[in-house]
């Protein structure tokens, strides 16, 4: 199956407390971290969520 690859650029200080749970939630504590989870619809979800925080970039 597809893989996923979910780096966090932004910081989540100043969020709201839902986009601080996903990030925590997907793996991800600092700025850097970067995270590989298969590509279903639930980790899709997380992503856009916290879209303006995080970059995704798809892996074969």
């Amino acid at each position: 199956m597809a893989q996923i690859k979910v780096t966090q650029t932004r910081s989540q200080i100043g969020g709201k407390p839902q986009h601080r749970e996903t990030l925590r939630s997907l793996g991800l504590k600092r700025i850097g971290d970067t995270v590989v989870k298969e590509d279903r619809p639930e980790f899709r979800g997380m992503v856009q969520t916290v879209a303006h925080l995080v970059t995704v970039e798809e892996m074969d």
